[in-house]
């Protein structure tokens, strides 16, 4: 079933485990692929202001293919 970006936003990001990793923030988008490319702990703004942004860009991101499922939280499979 499909579901809007917006409604990602804000969202709990937790492992199947139960381990809580953030709320969403931003999202990423691969527009040459038409999808969702990672989902951010942290506003794209404090990113880019850094020196080290591609560090903090994965330290603070969770790629889109580990969710497995989206409700009113996000679980997301190990790395």
């Amino acid at each position: 079933m499909p579901i809007l970006l917006s409604e990602l936003y804000g969202k709990q990001i937790i492992t199947n485990e139960g381990k809580k990793i953030g709320f969403v923030e931003e999202i990423i988008l691969d527009f040459d692929d038409g999808k969702i490319s990672s989902l951010l702990l942290v506003k794209m703004d404090n990113l880019v202001r850094s020196d080290n942004t591609a560090q903090l860009l994965a330290k603070n991101s969770v790629k889109y293919d580990r969710v497995k499922s989206v409700s009113e939280t996000i679980i997301v499979g190990s790395k």
